[in-house]
């Protein structure tokens, strides 16, 4: 336990204190955010805010899990284990794409990136090493990483994928859970803080899996994760750059997180969920981000249908995502910010509930 509070102090304070060092040289470089011409009027004034902001957030996780593992070494207690590096492989990767996206933007002053197809194609490449990596590396209980079953709040025994199945699925989270944070990072502050809030969920669900670890055989009321205590290390150092980030990211934002944020901590949510075997928990962990992404998804395809059937398109929300519907309604940002921030903690809460609920279910 005093490992995972270093490496969350750690990450907080790195992430606090270098945070507006990444200001101060964003702004000397020029690197600012473009903006919709279509979006909210108020969203204007934002122009020119420095972003990328991610690398503070990827540079803050990766310190508190260093100085974590960097104390556990003088102790002569381990280093870092498969797990671990698998995560922030799939964080960096992610934030990697992120990164390309957000730079294409500065670069050609526009708010359009890496086209839907290049950024698709970054995702599967990081997706897939990751998912095939995560099948390897056996323990000397024999677990790996990650299993071919699907999962809930441990794996569903009678749901087998297989290694091509867990390949593709691992793919579709990833992808899906990325881009969901990408598209609820519209708001000041918003999605740094319900990411904060599902990594700090994680980091209670990982350590109650490492203190109830099965041996060789699975039991009820024990779980198979391989590297619990990796994955909550992460998960902390994880939900402690967030809140150090989110210090300079509330509104009024003195800089953004952007899509090399966004698209890192998407990755990260969808590796500690495959990895700790809670794949369908994350689904209510991130209730915020699936609201969000399915707001998307009606806005689209009602127009696309009534356009079809009608020969004019029709929406159901003023602008999707959902948070600038509210905007374009005359709600101020810092109140959609904090319902949401609401909405969200109140998806983690009942998403750790049931993970709790299951396992003092087996006493």
């Amino acid at each position: 336990m005093k490992t995972i509070l270093l490496a969350a102090v750690s990450a907080l304070l790195f992430s606090i204190l270098f945070t507006p060092v990444i200001v101060r040289y964003f702004r000397l470089r020029g690197f600012g955010q473009e903006i919709r011409n279509d979006g909210p009027p108020g969203h204007l004034i934002k122009r020119g805010t420095p972003t990328m902001g991610g690398v503070a957030i990827i540079a803050s996780t990766l310190f508190g899990y260093i100085v974590a593992h960097g104390v556990t070494a003088i102790r002569g207690e381990g280093g870092p284990s498969a797990s671990g590096l698998l995560l922030l492989f799939l964080m960096v990767g992610c934030g990697a794409v992120g990164f390309v996206d957000d730079f294409i933007k500065i670069r050609r002053q526009r708010n359009l990136g890496l086209r839907a197809r290049a950024k698709f194609a970054g995702q599967l490449v990081v997706g897939v090493v990751f998912a095939i990596l995560a099948l390897q590396f056996p323990n000397s209980r024999g677990l790996r990483p990650a299993s071919t079953h699907l999962s809930y709040v441990r794996d569903i025994s009678s749901i087998s994928l297989g290694a091509v199945g867990f390949v593709i699925l691992a793919y579709l989270i990833v992808t899906a859970t990325t881009n969901s944070v990408n598209l609820t990072d519209g708001l000041d502050g918003l999605a740094a803080g319900a990411c904060a809030m599902v990594f700090g969920a994680y980091t209670l669900i990982t350590f109650i899996q490492f203190r109830n670890s099965c041996g060789t055989v699975s039991l009820p009321g024990c779980y198979l994760a391989r590297d619990p205590i990796d994955l909550a290390l992460v998960s902390a150092s994880a939900m402690s750059a967030c809140f150090g980030f989110l210090w300079w990211n509330a509104s009024p934002a003195q800089i953004f997180m952007g899509d090399t944020g966004s698209m890192a901590l998407g990755g990260l949510m969808a590796g500690i969920a495959i990895l700790s075997r809670t794949e369908l928990l994350l689904v209510v962990l991130g209730g915020l981000f699936a609201v969000v992404t399915l707001s998307g998804i009606i806005q689209t395809g009602w127009f696309k249908y009534t356009r079809r059937r009608t020969g004019t398109g029709q929406r159901v929300f003023k602008m999707s995502p959902i948070h600038h519907h509210f905007e374009l309604s005359g709600w101020q940002e810092i109140t959609i910010i904090v319902r949401f921030w609401i909405i969200a903690g109140l998806a983690v809460a009942f998403g750790t509930g049931l993970f709790y609920a299951e396992f003092i279910g087996h006493g």
